[in-house]
């Protein structure tokens, strides 16, 4: 079996939920912290939180990056992602400026776009009545883009004389560099292909689908990579980047980056009781991968087992060795004491043998 690899592996994170008990949700807010800042002093090089709405799990990632630059100073903060259909651009635009210029340039913005998708008496309390008038498609992005990168809105109006001079023509704060760190949670070669001839970065889970007839998980997902890199090719995108090495970027790269993201779950180092419920976990979810769910979705099988199983399984996987990024999603049914020994078993002993090297 290999257990180490030519190729250096420049970026390491994971994915987190931040779930929370719906009667102490400030129990597992902190703990979210607490494992952001167990994850920088491993090294790790960002952490991504997942948006959820109306569930247990952190609803407002530019709020909850304000509060984590607080208390780290290095890791990149990620989101995977934010459904920008519930997003007011302009609006969206100011929260993560804010978050961003406090962690010091660290924010990493993921994003997505779909119609609303609750029944249409929950949408119209959600998004107001008419909201079937609204545009929800790529464009919703590209806003939110325009107004990031300093994008004039209005003429700055004359001052009155009253109320301090302190208009200004473009949305506030404005943080450099933060339109360029834009990227994409998809899963289609639609979506790839978009990604690329927009500028922005390519973020994919282990969710996908199924096109072109094939079912393969991973061969779907280097098609889409193949897609999106020959979209940033073709169309001499701009350069987004998330970073070679460090938080959110040391430079561009010129045909985008691809991160990839998968439930990722060592047994080395556990404990025999949290090896039967980490079994049991993978065990239980399993059946969901073996067909395609509705049209064409398909889920990637969880990674269970010792160090050198898991890194010998990455390094056979055809879309991670086309990806520049790797991403640990960290299951929502486990406590801080599981996630903290995925955590501490990626970068001690998972990542380096994948060619990675911890930040200090």
């Amino acid at each position: 079996m290999s257990t180490s690899t030519t190729r250096a592996l420049d970026h390491l994170g994971f994915i987190h939920l931040v779930p929370f008990d719906r009667d102490d949700p400030a129990r597992g807010l902190r703990e979210g912290i607490e494992l952001f800042k167990f994850a920088e002093e491993l090294g790790l090089d960002s952490g991504w939180v997942r948006t959820r709405h109306m569930q247990y799990g952190l609803p407002s990632p530019a709020v909850y990056f304000a509060a984590l630059a607080q208390h780290t100073e290095r890791i990149g903060l990620g989101s995977a992602v934010i459904p920008v259909g519930h997003e007011n651009p302009y609006r969206l635009a100011e929260d993560l400026a804010v978050a961003d210029v406090l962690s010091g340039g660290r924010v990493l913005p993921g994003l997505s776009v779909h119609p609303p998708a609750f029944t249409e008496e929950v949408n119209d309390l959600v998004f107001d009545e008419g909201w079937m008038g609204s545009d929800f498609s790529y464009r919703r992005i590209e806003r939110l883009r325009d107004f990031l990168a300093g994008a004039s809105v209005r003429e700055k109006p004359e001052y009155q004389g009253f109320g301090g001079d302190i208009d200004s023509e473009r949305v506030e704060p404005h943080s450099p560099g933060l339109s360029d760190r834009l990227w994409y949670g998809g899963g289609s070669l639609k979506s790839a292909a978009w990604a690329g001839s927009a500028g922005l970065n390519w973020l994919m889970s282990n969710i996908s689908s199924a096109e072109d007839g094939v079912e393969d998980f991973s061969l779907n997902q280097a098609n889409q990579i193949e897609t999106f890199r020959k979209a940033r090719a073709d169309d001499g995108a701009g350069a987004g980047t998330s970073g070679a090495k460090g938080p959110a970027g040391d430079g561009p790269a010129a045909d985008g980056r691809v991160s990839i993201a998968r439930v990722i779950v060592p047994t080395d180092g556990a404990s025999p009781e949290q090896v039967r419920k980490y079994r049991a976990y993978a065990e239980a979810r399993t059946p969901r991968t073996k067909k395609v769910h509705g049209k064409n979705t398909i889920i990637a099988t969880d990674v269970l087992g010792s160090n050198e199983e898991i890194v010998d399984r990455l390094l056979s996987d055809p879309a991670f060795q086309q990806s520049d990024d790797y991403l640990f999603e960290l299951p929502f049914e486990f406590e801080l004491e599981d996630w903290k020994h995925i955590l501490h078993q990626l970068a001690t002993e998972i990542g380096p043998k994948l060619g990675w090297t911890p930040t200090v």
